[in-house]
């Protein structure tokens, strides 16, 4: 498989572990917790069996193990005790860890059993928050550091999307409330990170409200047609790439609001890493932004 990644440098393990490099250089020499293999020009470079070892290690380390103690363990003893850790309550580190290793292996029975045994414990609404958000963050860096190829990114993305939808998918038999305003959800066009985008959808459906999933890409002017068969229309979309520049995020955002906000009951939330290019009076009349997505669900 060309884009499966199993070569790592050390700059490489720090950024997947959190383990500063001069750390790792440390733990090799006095403790020989990794046997890393050189190159020609004698600069270090590990398999994924060292990366497997070095997040099982700080996994420990994190939980009060003392690394000469880890040291004198056997690989199957690091894994077992890294086990027994987890089954005492500290599972959501090393659910994170596995599920960094799901994707390293491209291993989706490793990301399935991850996440089903969080499911044991945890809502997936906290599985959401307090796993799969500060993954995907994390993963966002790993991809701008080129330690992961765009096939990790997408690997992960995909499967957590696959929960966002079989979550969605149970929710289906429940009525909108009465008389409730309709949330239309969607991204601009050339914008395809859906998944922050989904999971609103999930939490505003979880809520009892009336939505429309409209998804990536969408034209401006497509979504004048749901004016004509609602009347309190709450828009939502998130900008993570697109609009690219302020200018062109100011004026998009004055584009929406002369096509889209004309009546007073219309309006727009916005959440995304673009809105950090704006300042609080850019925002046009009735167009607010989030900077969470718990932020914006406390609003409802």
């Amino acid at each position: 498989m060309d884009n499966m990644k199993s070569d790592f440098s050390i700059k490489d393990l720090e950024n997947i572990s959190g383990i500063k490099a001069h750390t790792i250089r440390i733990w090799e020499k006095r403790y020989k917790l990794l046997e890393p293999e050189r190159t020609e020009t004698n600069i270090r470079h590990y398999g994924l069996r060292s990366l497997q070892k070095l997040l099982n290690v700080a996994f420990l380390n994190s939980n009060g193990v003392k690394i000469s103690k880890i040291a004198k363990l056997s690989n199957e003893e690091v894994s077992a005790h890294v086990r027994e850790i987890a089954s005492r309550g500290n599972i959501e580190h090393h659910a994170f860890n596995a599920f960094k290793m799901s994707m390293f292996h491209f291993d989706q029975v490793l990301f399935y059993k991850t996440y089903m045994n969080l499911l044991e414990r945890y809502t997936f609404r906290e599985i959401f928050y307090d796993i799969f958000i500060p993954l995907l963050n994390e993963m966002g860096l790993l991809w701008q550091t080129n330690t992961i190829s765009p096939a990790h990114e997408h690997f992960i993305s995909a499967h957590i999307k696959q929960k966002i939808l079989l979550n969605i998918e149970k929710l289906q038999s429940l009525e909108p409330k009465p008389a409730t305003r309709t949330f239309v959800l969607f991204l601009p066009e050339n914008e395809i990170h859906d998944i922050g985008l989904l999971f609103v959808n999930y939490e505003l459906r979880s809520r009892g409200y009336h939505t429309i999933f409209l998804g990536e890409s969408i034209p401006m002017e497509s979504l004048s047609d749901v004016l004509e068969f609602f009347n309190e229309i709450t828009f939502i979309s998130y900008f993570t790439v697109k609009p690219i520049e302020r200018e062109d995020v100011l004026i998009y955002l004055d584009n929406f609001k002369e096509l889209l906000l004309k009546k007073e009951s219309s309006k727009l939330w916005l959440l995304g890493h673009k809105l950090g290019l704006l300042q609080p009076n850019d925002y046009p009349k009735a167009t607010y932004g989030f900077n969470s997505i718990e932020n914006l669900v406390k609003e409802l």
